[in-house]
């Protein structure tokens, strides 16, 4: 479980840090942002989605609370945000269905459900730290094994 540190210094560096670790995702991760109100979540979820080889418009899945990101032939992406919820409602919202699907799960607010991921062993922790209006500090925690993650500055 080594933790990496990563510093972008615009939203296009950003979106680029997303684009690396996109390429490098095979389906059944789950990565789980952990970061305030415009730390950069879904700007470096565009880039993720982009790596993957996907081509829709990424948007905050704040109000739909999921939104899928999918194409035929391509790993699909199943992006939550988890603002408003609580680990007790995710059954209402089909949550669990999606884990056994193959894809990629992203989460925004992870933190409202850390309980639940602590009991997960693909999970991909990355916390955004906002350093100012354009900089942005990315510590990895990549605990889904195989080192996927590792030296994303190559």
């Amino acid at each position: 479980m080594l933790k990496q540190e990563y510093f972008t210094d615009s939203p296009r560096e950003t979106i680029e840090l997303g684009k690396r670790i996109g390429k490098r995702l095979r389906g059944g991760e789950i990565i789980a942002f952990l970061g305030g109100l415009g730390s950069g979540k879904t700007t470096i979820t565009r880039g993720i989605v982009t790596g993957m080889g996907l081509s829709d418009m990424v948007t905050s899945p704040t109000f739909a609370i999921v939104n899928e990101y999918r194409e035929e032939g391509r790993l699909f992406v199943c992006h939550f945000d988890m603002y408003r919820l609580c680990s007790d409602e995710l059954e209402d919202i089909g949550f669990f269905d999606y884990l056994d699907g193959g894809g990629v799960i992203i989460i925004e607010w992870s933190e409202n459900i850390t309980d639940l991921l602590s009991r997960l062993d693909n999970v991909i922790y990355i916390e955004i730290k906002r350093l100012s209006e354009d900089k942005r500090q990315f510590i990895i925690e990549d605990r889904s094994g195989g080192g996927r993650l590792d030296n994303l500055g190559d």
